[in-house]
């Protein structure tokens, strides 16, 4: 699955959830080259792939990727430095429940720059007696497993997790913890799936340039929870070690929710830098 590192040029990452790319195209492209950046996990983009704007994209320079089955979910990846080995999965699949079960468009992964990124969209969960709130436990295990089979396979591996966890990993990572209670998002057991991802190697590389609390990159679009500075920390770049010790930066652009037309979603921008030869 993965590559053993040589000499790797410097890498601009970027993940963020555009809650519908067909909505926001005009707005996303715009970010995208103001940001300069070379790779871009994007996800909720709310197409098929057929109505996937591959074109818009590709007329500035980006190879796309990208996985939709509906008008729901959707992932994808944007590439500047080469797209290869594009997955749409990782072992083993999770299918949604329900009589037939569904498979839901969650997962994109593609070697970019002599990265293994991956656009992920974790289930939301909806509520903790909800059936999506198994889903979404058992989804976040295969990921911890196929991740930590990466590592036993490669422990040199350049891996890239990106997306929308739809967790809140710490108590800093919302506004007001009493808000939560009860609910999904800060539950123990789904902090406790994010806690095994980085027990299995993949560390939050935003956080130690981005520091909490109050650095959020949600905000529901009800009740003024932007301009109220009511948010979340839900959107992560988790690498693992190799990829880890690469990150010379990363910021959330909270400027991009501002606005009409915005996703409740901020950009959240990694920067890589390069890699001799080992």
């Amino acid at each position: 699955m993965s590559q053993r590192a040589g000499s790797l040029a410097a890498v601009r990452l970027a993940t963020w959830n555009v809650n519908s790319v067909r909505a926001r195209l005009d707005r996303v492209l715009a970010w995208v080259q103001r940001s300069d950046v070379d790779v871009v996990a994007l996800q909720e983009t709310k197409c098929k792939d057929a109505q996937f704007p591959a074109q818009a994209f590709e007329d500035i320079g980006y190879a796309v990727a990208h996985h939709g089955l509906s008008q729901w979910n959707g992932v994808a990846l944007l590439s500047r430095v080469g797209l290869a080995d594009v997955r749409t999965a990782f072992a083993p699949d999770v299918p949604e429940f329900g009589d037939p079960p569904v498979v839901e468009a969650r997962a994109i992964g593609a070697r970019c720059g002599g990265v293994d990124v991956w656009s992920l969209y974790v289930p939301n969960g909806r509520g903790l007696q909800d059936p999506h709130y198994p889903y979404k436990l058992a989804w976040l295990e295969s990921l911890r497993a196929a991740g930590a089979g990466w590592l036993a396979a490669d422990p040199a591996a350049q891996v890239a997790l990106c997306g929308d966890f739809n967790i809140a990993p710490t108590d800093d990572d919302v506004w007001d913890r009493t808000f939560f209670e009860g609910l999904t998002h800060v539950s123990e057991p789904e902090r406790a799936a994010f806690g095994a991802l980085d027990a299995a190697g993949f560390t939050d590389v935003v956080r130690p340039h981005a520091p909490g609390p109050g650095v959020y990159t949600y905000w529901d679009y009800q009740q003024l929870r932007f301009p109220k500075r009511q948010g979340m920390r839900i959107d992560f770049v988790l690498g693992s070690p190799a990829l880890a010790a690469r990150v010379s930066g990363a910021t959330i652009d909270r400027e991009e929710r501002k606005g009409k037309g915005a996703s409740d979603h901020a950009p959240v921008v990694v920067e890589l830098a390069a890699q001799p030869p080992a």
